[in-house]
Formats: C-alpha cells, structure tokens, sequence
C-alpha cells in the first residue's frame, strides 16, 4: 500500500539522520475505502492525489505546530504491506480522518518512492495558511480562504537521493 507521510523539513531531516519515517506507529495517509467513497472516482491516480493532498494538511498542522520549522509542507511517499498500515473503522467517515490510516511500526526511509516538498514561493501562503489553521477549525470562512490558498501550489516531485540536499546537508 502507498502510503503519504506529513513532515516537516525538520522531520525530514530527522529522518534522514536515523533512517527511518517514525517510530511507530504513526499517522499518514492512503487510498482508504472512506476516501474512494468520499472522492467518487475510481481514477487511482485520482484518488493518489486526494491522499497526498490530505498529508499536505496534516504537513501544514505539523507547522503549525512548529513555529521554527521553515514554511515548506513536506510528504513521503512509501510503500508499506497492506498489514502494517489500517484505517480506523470508527473514523472511517469523519471529514478529518479521510483517508487517515495508522503505519504500525518502523519504516526505513530507504523504502520511499519520492519526496513532495513546497516551492520556496510557496513560502509565504503556507505561512499564511500555517496562521490561519485555528481559526478556519473554528468555522472562520475568510481563515479557510487562507489555507485554500497553500493548497494552490503544487508540492514538487524529488527523487530520494536528493533529500540530502533539501534538508541542507548536500552529503
């Protein structure tokens, strides 16, 4: 199963230092029974995309939270066995938790397929956007206007051997 990790270039970075995304187990985000129903396309790449899109906000609720992280949203995506990543069946319809699965343990970072990572003229929407989280979970329509707005760019393809030089260290 494809699976799209939300980081953070930090998090990246962390990543790339231990050789692995997470602990365990730990939050990312597939293509789920919920999330075909919700998206109503039976386009794989399609519903690829929703998923990737879904770990860009949570990449976005990562800065949130970490107000010195630079404004970039960062996905991984990785292939996992079906067993190691599940979707909660109790959440299987909430709008928060579409297309949400929890990955059991451990994954090497070696196994990643590619890294998506904002532009740096993403900066200042995913800043923006970062800012306006509270308020748009609040209900605040011209708040949610914001965050729609870091969806507006694209997040770019890297290939794995390039992580060194996203996260700055050019090894």
């Amino acid at each position: 199963m494809r699976v799209y990790v939300p980081l953070t270039l930090p998090g990246l970075a962390e990543a790339y230092k231990t050789g692995e995304l997470g602990a365990g187990p730990f939050v990312a985000y597939a293509v789920t029974p919920a999330l075909r129903e919700w998206y109503l396309s039976d386009d794989i790449e399609e519903l690829e995309y929703a998923a990737l899109s879904r770990a860009a906000l949570a990449s976005l609720r990562r800065l949130a939270a970490e107000p010195e992280a630079p404004r970039r949203r960062v996905v991984i995506a990785v292939d996992v066995p079906d067993r190691d990543a599940s979707a909660d069946p109790d959440r299987g319809l909430d709008p928060a938790a579409l297309g949400e699965v929890r990955v059991s343990g451990p994954v090497a970072l070696a196994k990643a397929a590619a890294v998506h990572v904002d532009a740096a003229d993403a900066e200042a929407d995913v800043t923006a956007a970062a800012e306006a989280l509270p308020a748009a979970d609040g209900g605040d329509d011209d708040a949610q206007f914001v965050v729609d707005g870091a969806e507006d760019h694209e997040l770019l393809w890297f290939a794995t051997q390039e992580i060194p030089n996203l996260v700055g260290r050019g090894d």
